[in-house]
């Protein structure tokens, strides 16, 4: 079996146990062209090497060093001494016979696990892709919390989830959803310098525009990722039109006021100038009233964004169920009345297949502990 490899980026930020033993090889897929020219430099070989090394990694997509064949094989030795290079194990692939959704389960270095979902529509193949190995946000309604946070995936580890399914189905990959296992946010290091990566000119050259983070509301953060001006789709977990009602859902609540939360969502907007997407999860007879959906336009009022109603994927471990479609319909004709036109209902995919966020790992991992 091949490994993948454990980035030594950003290790501030990653539980120390998660670190290949006696390994202190550097991440060369998270780093940027301008930080892998100083490395060729530093190693005596020319400039141009370092152009032609990126290209393999980022638009050819080269599983190792050995493919890369146009670089003379004693500086693929070196590089093979010298750096980590990050490329997924294949463990699982699932296909839907319902919709074509694809799901895959990737092993990592560390002998831990991450899933994606390839999502194929009529504007191009989405990718949604996980930020972290488990996480420790606690929505009550998702798979990925279960177990809590493992540590945070590096930008490479990231990055490989798309290339490796663009490999696998040889398929462009057109937009990318971070919005699966983990909150982005809580990784911002590695989500930034991933954006920076998956966006260049250089590499995949993915349009920022067609990229979406998701966050459960860090307003701090929020904030902050307004500031680097990136033209990336920011979509809030909304989820409740009350802070009491989101606190039942999520605990980040009983940390950030939602309006708190709503006021960094409005600064990113005024200085982004993208509009921001509400998801919002309707659990039938907590959140899908007449009453809920009054109070969710009352909410939001005048704010320019775009609302998706997403009927909640039932969860073993929670006692939620989704709406029928007549409540779900009436929930969304309701906001339209209130004159937020710009509302979708997401079409459920994968269901067949373990689609929602982490429900493939978590029976991934509860059969090897059962083993």
């Amino acid at each position: 079996m091949e490994h993948a490899v454990q980035s030594n980026f950003g290790r501030e930020t990653m539980d120390n146990s998660a670190m290949i033993e006696n390994d202190d090889r550097r991440d060369i897929k998270s780093m940027t062209l301008a930080e892998l020219s100083g490395e060729v430099a530093a190693l005596g070989e020319k400039p141009f090497r370092a152009r032609q090394l990126y290209q393999w990694m980022h638009q050819k997509l080269a599983r190792d060093y050995g493919e890369m064949t146009n670089l003379p094989k004693s500086f693929r030795e070196e590089l093979r001494k010298r750096y980590e290079y990050t490329s997924h194990t294949l463990l699982d692939r699932r296909v839907s016979s319902l919709d074509g959704t694809e799901k895959y389960l990737f092993g990592l270095s560390d002998r831990h696990v991450v899933e994606s979902v390839l999502m194929r529509y009529h504007f191009g193949n989405s990718v949604c892709i996980s930020s972290q190995v488990g996480c420790r946000m606690g929505c009550s309604f998702c798979a990925s919390t279960i177990g809590g946070l493992t540590r945070n995936l590096a930008p490479s580890e990231m990055l490989d989830q798309i290339y490796s399914i663009q490999r696998l189905t040889g398929e462009r990959v057109t937009h990318v959803v971070v919005m699966g296992t983990g909150e982005p946010l809580d990784n911002y290091d590695g989500l930034t310098r991933f954006l920076r990566l998956l966006s260049d000119e250089n590499g995949l050259n993915l349009s920022q525009r067609n990229i979406t983070v998701s966050t459960c509301g860090l307003p701090e953060k929020i904030r902050k990722l307004a500031e680097e001006r990136f033209q990336i789709t920011l979509a809030l977990s909304l989820h409740a039109p009350t802070q009491e009602k989101r606190q039942i859902l999520m605990p980040i609540a009983r940390r950030y006021e939602l309006g708190e939360v709503l006021d960094a969502c409005r600064y990113y907007f005024e200085t982004t100038g993208r509009r921001v997407t509400f998801e919002y999860s309707l659990v039938s007879g907590l959140n899908d009233s007449k009453k809920d959906a009054e109070t969710l336009a009352a909410l939001l009022g005048s704010f320019p964004c775009h609302i998706n109603l997403i009927p909640v994927n039932p969860v073993s471990e929670r006692d939620y169920a989704p709406p029928d479609r007549r409540t779900v319909a009436a929930f969304k004709n309701i906001l339209e009345k209130c004159g937020k036109t710009c509302c979708t209902i997401r079409r459920e995919m994968g269901r067949d297949i373990q689609g929602a966020c982490g429900q493939l790992r978590k029976g991934y991992m509860e059969k090897g502990l059962a083993e």
